[in-house]
């Protein structure tokens, strides 16, 4: 991306803003430059000289903000890594670089050796971004490291994991994207949103010329994943793997049972993860997308075994047939959230399939109801306590009294 978009007054009115751009990509709530001190503080920490790049990002900027989605194999999952946060110096906590270089030399691999990767962003302690010095082969490399959940987590990455995202920061920053149109989210939450609001902040607050915070957002949205007109024109296939991925997930958020069909079409196979270890069908599921999750399955998208325990709404008793046609096991937690959600006949159903080889479906159901219920209750407990709940008290409090009043 040329950064002539912008003229030398603009990006000097924006710096005076603490916005610049690196690679094509916007950084806000940007510092003043890393000093030649502290530059080689860093570099006499590393087993390599500094990468030129990497040296140019700190030259332009000691840390800051950045909003983008990312997303990388890694362990055969589909994971997203966030990089919202540049590391510098001066600032505290998860954010502090001397203390992160101060971590990784006291619990690396190899203690108080000196830095194979240093680390340069990321989010809170959960997903960090690395820079490799050595060895020299490697040299420049970029990085991703991404904390695993627990196991109680469905579909999520349950180990550590670290991937190559890019052999140079350059291309690591052209991988930085959106997936969906900022101007346009198709939730309440969205990539963009903490840049949309420093913007009003520094218009509203800081003076910030209005048309040429409109400049900023014309070129952020220059990383939106165009995926609409490759599938028109009939060259998805052809696309970046990418590509095809935000078509798809755009269908799931949106319930688009057309898109997922003209995505079929264009030759669009549904066999791998699209979000940590979840198959477009089980994300379907788990998003209450009924109507884009059965026409992956006219498709011939693969059914996970535990497809059924993703379920979120009131899924229809054909869909659920089907999916157990397709290979999902009905388990007793997939007919208590199937009630709980006020799906009673698809609940029949499962429990139908159950009983078909077991000849505990009473005992198993309850249980699985007590267990489901204690979670709820727990829920409903907290969300009366905080003022926005993820979710709400009474949806919460319906999901109990199905539970309670289901028979079967």
């Amino acid at each position: 991306m040329d950064d002539a978009f912008f003229s030398p007054d603009e990006l000097a009115q924006l710096r005076a803003h603490g916005i610049v751009i690196f690679a094509g990509r916007i950084i806000f709530d940007a510092r003043a430059p890393m000093s030649a001190e502290q530059l080689s503080n860093i570099e006499a920490a590393c087993a390599g000289p500094l990468p030129a790049s990497l040296r140019a990002l700190w030259q332009l900027t000691d840390g800051g903000a950045m909003d983008y989605d990312l997303s990388v194999r890694m362990n055969g999952c589909e994971e997203p890594v966030n990089l919202a946060e540049l590391f510098g110096h001066g600032v505290d906590g998860l954010r502090s670089l001397p203390e992160w270089i101060d971590w990784e030399r006291e619990h690396g691999a190899a203690p108080a050796e000196r830095l194979a990767a240093v680390p340069f962003g990321g989010f809170e302690d959960t997903d960090r971004l690395y820079v490799v010095t050595a060895p020299a082969e490697q040299a420049g490399h970029v990085l991703a490291w991404k904390a695993g959940l627990p196991a109680a987590w469905l579909h999520a990455m349950h180990e550590d994991g670290i991937a190559t995202i890019a052999t140079n920061l350059e291309a690591a920053f052209a991988a930085l994207h959106l997936s969906e149109d900022p101007l346009e989210p198709t939730g309440d939450y969205f990539t963009g949103q903490a840049l949309l609001d420093y913007l009003d902040e520094r218009h509203g607050d800081h003076d910030l010329d209005l048309d040429l915070a409109d400049k900023v957002v014309d070129y952020y949205r220059r990383a939106l994943v165009d995926w609409r007109t490759p599938l028109a024109a009939g060259r998805l296939a052809q696309e970046s793997p990418l590509v095809g991925q935000v078509a798809l997930r755009h269908a799931v958020a949106a319930d688009d049972a057309e898109l997922v069909r003209e995505l079929a079409a264009a030759g669009m196979v549904f066999d791998a993860p699209l979000h940590g270890s979840a198959l477009a069908t089980d994300l379907a599921l788990g998003h209450g997308a009924y109507s884009a999750a059965a026409a992956l399955v006219e498709a011939g998208a693969p059914v996970s075994s535990d497809a059924l325990d993703s379920v979120e709404g009131a899924i229809s008793p054909e869909l659920a047939d089907r999916l157990l046609e397709r290979g999902a096991k009905p388990t007793m937690r997939a007919m208590a959230l199937c009630v709980a959600f006020g799906a009673p006949a698809a609940a029949r159903q499962i429990g139908q399939a159950y009983a078909s080889s077991h000849d505990d479906l009473p005992t198993a159901f309850e249980s699985a109801r007590s267990d489901l219920l204690g979670e709820l209750e727990v829920a409903l407990a907290e969300s009366r306590k905080e003022p926005a709940p993820p979710e709400p008290a009474e949806a919460l409090a319906e999901r109990i009294a199905h539970l309670q009043d289901f028979a079967l």
